[in-house]
């Protein structure tokens, strides 16, 4: 357990700022990346949201006070040398200038961007969700929510049993498979519920403590 610590604390350059790393608190996903000095530190702090010093302007400013899409403070936390904060937050609306949800939105590659493996989850319900609103013809996702409850239950139900077969019979690769299909299954009967990815993500931390 690390020590409280104060903005007085912290290690600023020597224009008296430091880098701030901005997270989505429940996607994980880098947001943006700006610069703090004490009084913002202590701004964020006293008021719940994000502020940062602007080294064009030369002037404190509120993230989302001009595009309405503000940063409520989850947590913050500091590196190691006490010289970068990482601010995790619960974003409202797009975190990028540009309406991006990142500012971190183009590979260097200039390829569309490839998914990372902690993404996989929230984009897989993303998609499916995308789904179950569109109905696009011809996909097996739109089918299980034309065929209703008791069907996206009964897959649920199978792809559970098909898991247990496959740890009994000790396949590795089996299980990994048949653990994607039942992961795929109950995010289908999630969306069908209404109920959010994230609030499945906060009642395991609710059990955690």
């Amino acid at each position: 357990m690390s020590e409280p610590i104060s903005s007085e604390n912290l290690v600023y350059d020597q224009n008296g700022l430091l880098p701030a790393i901005v997270q989505d608190w429940y996607t994980g996903e880098v947001l943006m990346q700006a610069f703090m000095n004490s009084e913002a530190v202590d701004r964020t702090l006293q008021t719940g949201r994000t502020w940062f010093w602007s080294r064009s302007r030369q002037k404190l400013w509120n993230k989302g006070e001009t595009s309405g899409h503000f940063q409520f403070v989850k947590d913050i936390r500091y590196d190691c040398d006490i010289d970068c904060l990482l601010l995790l937050v619960d974003q409202r609306g797009p975190a990028c200038h540009t309406n991006e949800h990142t500012c971190f939105h183009r590979a260097m590659d200039g390829n569309p961007l490839k998914p990372a493996v902690f993404e996989a989850l929230t984009r897989l319900h993303g998609l499916v969700d995308e789904r179950r609103r569109l109905m696009p013809a011809g996909s097996y996702t739109a089918s299980l929510f034309e065929k209703g409850r008791d069907q996206i239950l009964k897959k649920v139900g199978e792809e559970a049993s098909e898991l247990i077969v496959a740890a009994k019979g000790g396949d590795r690769d089996e299980v990994v498979y048949e653990a994607a299909d039942l992961f795929y299954h109950v995010s289908v009967l999630l969306a069908d519920a209404g109920v959010e990815l994230t609030e499945v993500y906060e009642e395991l931390l609710r059990r955690w403590k």
